[in-house]
């Protein structure tokens, strides 16, 4: 039986797609010079970062991480792809943001998902976690 009076009773959580579609949306949305400078950017998405990937982060669960960029950053001879290299790469871990977006009211989920990207590309034009948390302080004051 499905439910009809309840907004929430027919909805599904958002696919895949739907989450690539968010970030290809997020990345249209990406001001100038940003946008230009992250045009080679590529981005995917995947349920869950590999358990490598975690182990490398000292993490336990995969639930601690939305996203990761993979590459070579600008400020690390980035700009100049060389023979062989891969793209630069943001990865979105689609069942990490729909734990935190379910835990936290503060943001739409397509503000998490444009949130995590824009941290992501950081990586790209040099930024540490670090120097992005000193911006996002600077930010809220």
């Amino acid at each position: 039986m499905a439910l009809t009076n309840n907004a929430w009773g027919g909805r599904y959580a958002p696919s895949l797609d739907d989450f690539h579609a968010l970030a290809l949306e997020a990345l249209d949305a990406l001001p100038e010079p940003f946008k230009s400078l992250a045009a080679d950017v590529t981005c995917s998405v995947a349920e869950f970062a590999e358990d490598d990937v975690l182990e490398g982060f000292g993490m336990d669960s995969p639930f601690e991480l939305m996203g990761l960029f993979v590459g070579t950053g600008l400020t690390e001879d980035g700009a100049t792809p060389q023979t062989g290299q891969l793209p630069n790469t943001v990865l979105l871990y689609r069942r990490a943001i729909l734990d935190y977006w379910s835990e936290n009211d503060d943001n739409t989920l397509g503000e998490i998902v444009t949130h995590v990207l824009v941290h992501e590309i950081g990586h790209h034009f040099g930024f540490s976690d670090d120097d992005m948390e000193a911006i996002e302080a600077q930010d809220e004051d």
